[in-house]
């Protein structure tokens, strides 16, 4: 346990707030709380050790980096609000405006790299789901961005009017019923996206090899079964970006 490096990385979504204390080797704590609910983050975080810094990756607007901020206050403590960037921890970036990119799509990235060191798919299946490409050398290449399963489960159910309130079918290849092909619709338009990025990030590579993908955010669990390509769930991948950006500037640890 690293005392000096005691750090409270917070992932501040459209949707929640995640967060976890890391000592530079593991989680000592970590939690998950809606962004409505977010000033009972000071119940949660009163029995925590003083961090020695906090970055936060915050995507939900002003007013939630203002609660954050007056939240984090009897720490005495300057939190980091991390941006994208041109280059960082050993990816670079091809977006036009590098600081225009989502700060949680860029520690993904970063996280994603540093796990596989190779060309891989990232995706982030939250309130909305990204889809991020990166090469084989560390390029960010690009990717997109589509309405996740929960907006697109509202998106549908406002539109059906009387043929039903909610899209709570199950999936089926050849729905039988309004709520199957709904529900099962919206399944294969997120599946079907991810799927095709990969086949274009396959094209891009010289030795055609298959595109590992990664899956994070609240709607992974949902997808998992139906991505019929090679991948992997990992829950926290903004948080983990976020514990490699401050090793990469404590004195303690090696940059790379």
């Amino acid at each position: 346990m690293n005392a000096s490096f005691f750090l409270l990385a917070i992932d501040s979504g459209n949707t929640a707030i995640k967060w976890g204390l890391h000592d530079g080797t593991q989680w000592l704590a970590c939690g998950n709380i809606l962004q409505g609910e977010r000033m009972m983050l000071q119940q949660a975080w009163e029995t925590l050790p003083v961090p020695a810094s906090v970055l936060i990756s915050n995507v939900a607007g002003s007013r939630a980096a203002s609660d954050l901020t007056a939240l984090l206050k009897p720490w005495r403590i300057q939190p980091q609000w991390i941006m994208a960037s041109a280059s960082q921890c050993g990816i670079t970036s091809r977006y036009a405006k590098p600081e225009q990119l989502g700060s949680d799509r860029w520690m993904a990235l970063i996280a994603a790299w540093h796990r596989m060191q190779r060309m891989c798919l990232v995706v982030d299946a939250g309130t909305a789901m990204t889809v991020d490409a990166l090469s084989s050398t560390g390029e960010f290449l690009g990717g997109i961005i589509v309405p996740g399963p929960d907006l697109m489960k509202k998106a549908l159910a406002g539109r059906v009017g009387a043929l039903t309130t909610s899209v709570s079918g199950r999936f089926q290849d050849f729905p039988t019923n309004t709520e199957n092909a709904l529900y099962s619709g919206m399944i294969q338009a997120l599946t079907g996206a991810l799927e095709r990025m990969g086949c274009l990030l396959a094209r891009y590579s010289e030795k055609q090899a298959p595109v590992e993908i990664i899956v994070t955010g609240g709607g992974a669990a949902l997808l998992d079964q139906h991505i019929h390509a090679p991948h992997q769930i990992i829950d926290n991948l903004v948080l983990e970006g976020l514990v490699i950006i401050a090793k990469s500037d404590h004195p303690g640890y090696n940059k790379k």
